[in-house]
């Protein structure tokens, strides 16, 4: 007897899980079980471990932007089921351009619309509630990296985690990217290496400097080949000579 797609797709996850067993803990291996490219085509799954242990086993929400297999109904998601196998008691959901509702089961639930569509993400993050974890796998492309994020990351919960992945693309033209003029702040690289300054905002030389959001809430960032994680949390610590962004200090003996 032929099984159906639906069918096989499903003993195929069975499988899959079967072999999972006591791995919960290693996304390396996780990562091969489940077929994602972020173990193999990529080496994301050791940096992920180090990131998001300290998550696995709360009641997390999680969002990933970018279920895979394309325009096919019926391919992708390996990701999703690696994330569920990892967070045992965490909600996964994901976004995708096409509809991939077939894919679908117990604690992954997956929306369809654009991924910098304000309204349709709004209403997204609405239905979720909060969230622990954001990671853009989308499009790739770096317009789109650059406003999803400045919609999503106001969403993530302060000590949540925002990740970009496949950041490659910031050098590739077809994808917006340049390779030839580094300095292009249109691109993923340049765009998040200034929102590095933020972290060191109490230090600006700028009388009567005006703190933005991300000034306010980035804590730490962290790059690694083709892929970012950016810490959500209150950046309010002080600087130890500047006060109001002014330097009260100039001139003191440099030995005190």
């Amino acid at each position: 007897m032929k099984l159906s797609t639906t069918s096989r797709r499903k003993l195929r996850n069975l499988i899959n899980d079967i072999k999972a067993i006591g791995l919960g803990k290693n996304l390396d291996k996780l990562g091969k079980i489940y077929g994602t490219d972020k173990k193999g085509s990529h080496l994301y799954t050791t940096h992920y471990m180090t990131h998001l242990e300290r998550f696995r086993y709360r009641r997390i929400n999680l969002l990933e932007i970018g279920v895979g297999g394309y325009e096919n109904p019926h391919l992708g998601g390996r990701s999703l089921r690696m994330w569920k196998k990892y967070f045992p008691f965490g909600n996964i959901f994901s976004i995708d351009i096409y509809d991939k509702s077939s894919l679908q089961e117990n604690r992954i639930k997956i929306f369809k619309g654009n991924q910098i569509d304000k309204d349709f993400l709004n209403k997204v993050t609405d239905k979720i509630g909060g969230i622990d974890i954001i990671i853009d796998d989308g499009s790739h492309i770096n317009e789109h990296v650059i406003g999803t994020f400045n919609i999503l990351f106001p969403k993530l919960k302060d000590e949540g985690i925002y990740v970009i992945e496949d950041t490659q693309t910031s050098y590739w033209e077809d994808f917006g990217g340049n390779s030839k003029n580094l300095n292009n702040p249109k691109t993923i690289m340049n765009y998040f290496k200034s929102l590095t300054d933020a972290l060191n905002n109490q230090e600006f030389l700028i009388p009567n400097y005006k703190q933005n959001y991300f000034d306010k809430k980035i804590v730490s960032m962290h790059f690694y080949h083709n892929i970012i994680f950016i810490y959500k949390g209150n950046n309010d610590e002080k600087s130890n000579l500047v006060v109001n962004n002014q330097d009260l200090n100039l001139g003191r003996d440099p030995n005190q």
